[in-house]
């Protein structure tokens, strides 16, 4: 095991998943710390700076990678497990846009309405008292909240030499912009292409997103990272020490919430032996679907189940979760 830091400048960003060398070679079983950039790229620091007039696009949702993961090849799984997760700066920002958001008119939803204010809210981060601190833009309104990091966008490379945004969710993972990407979390990728090509970004404070931007921050990251050989992944999954949990990414909403509980009866089916229809009995009444985003390309949505309540599971992924999570007691 070896721990590498990476620390990109600038021209180093990536802002595709495919398509890019790699900026460092990785191999199973060592730690990454990375320093990550906001959605912003760190252009939008106070109410003046408006994201339509600092930033450009494409170029936004920067992030760090990719990492090229000796011995990892399509048909295997590359596990990433979330050590810790240390917002960079002591402040955070959000923001609405004309037609983007899930209370507003968009390209794909096309009405008369009027679009929305463009503005931007700064959030202060008081990592000792683990808050973030709301500040109402139009009046003396303030209240804290709690302090909950989260990586917002983080994947491996697409299939067929693709190359696709990093505003994108997708099977390969992408801008899921699920608060379960959380310190402790053990995310499972399906690997298309040689190496992986592992990359991350997008740092939350908290996660919320329904007007399409959290509280956007710049991270210190650190991650372990396994290849399990032979295992494929379809879509993305989580494993916590309490719950497993499929992604699923689509437009419309339902197809993303049918691909996720799709996913999870048949793993549940792998890990339990439970026949089909009562593990999809099972998840119905006991699971759980919280979303990720209904503001990007396509949407994100999670089923989630608790482990105490499956019968007698093997471990996943030949007991990944807890091979990378007691890396982080040796990291301490």
């Amino acid at each position: 095991m070896s721990h590498f830091t990476y620390r990109p400048v600038r021209d180093e960003l990536a802002y595709t998943f495919g398509g890019r060398l790699p900026v460092a070679h990785v191999r199973s079983g060592d730690v990454i710390t990375v320093h990550t950039e906001d959605c912003f790229g760190g252009l939008v620091r106070g109410p003046a700076d408006l994201p339509s007039q600092v930033c450009q696009m494409p170029y936004l949702n920067p992030l760090s990678g990719p990492f090229f993961v000796d011995d990892a090849e399509p048909g295997d799984t590359l596990a990433v497990h979330l050590l810790s997760i240390e917002p960079a700066r002591d402040w955070g920002v959000s923001a609405t846009f004309p037609y983007f958001g899930a209370l507003t008119s968009t390209s794909h939803t096309a009405t008369l309405q009027p679009p929305l204010d463009e503005r931007v809210w700064v959030y202060g981060i008081d990592r000792q008292a683990g808050v973030v601190r709301y500040r109402a833009s139009a009046s003396e309104h303030m209240v804290d909240l709690p302090l909950d990091p989260m990586i917002g966008t983080i994947g491996v490379a697409p299939a067929a030499m693709e190359s696709r945004s990093t505003i994108v969710p997708d099977y390969y993972g992408g801008n899921l912009d699920t608060p379960e990407l959380r310190a402790g979390s053990t995310l499972y990728l399906g690997v298309n292409v040689h190496g992986a090509m592992l990359a991350l970004g997008d740092g939350h404070a908290r996660h919320g997103e329904a007007c399409g931007v959290g509280v956007e921050v710049a991270t210190v990251t650190t991650l372990a990272i396994e290849v399990i050989k032979g295992a494929d992944t379809a879509w993305p999954r989580l494993e916590t020490d309490t719950t497993i949990m499929s992604v699923g990414c689509a437009r419309p909403l339902e197809d993303a919430y049918r691909i996720a509980h799709q996913d999870l009866t048949a793993w549940t089916v792998d890990l339990c032996g439970l026949q089909v229809l009562d593990a999809y009995q099972l998840i119905s009444q006991a699971g759980r679907a919280p979303i990720g985003n209904v503001c990007d390309p396509n949407y994100t949505v999670l089923a989630a189940i608790d482990k105490a309540l499956l019968p007698h599971p093997r471990p996943a992924y030949r007991d990944a979760h807890a091979r990378l999570r007691a890396l982080a007691a040796v990291q301490e």
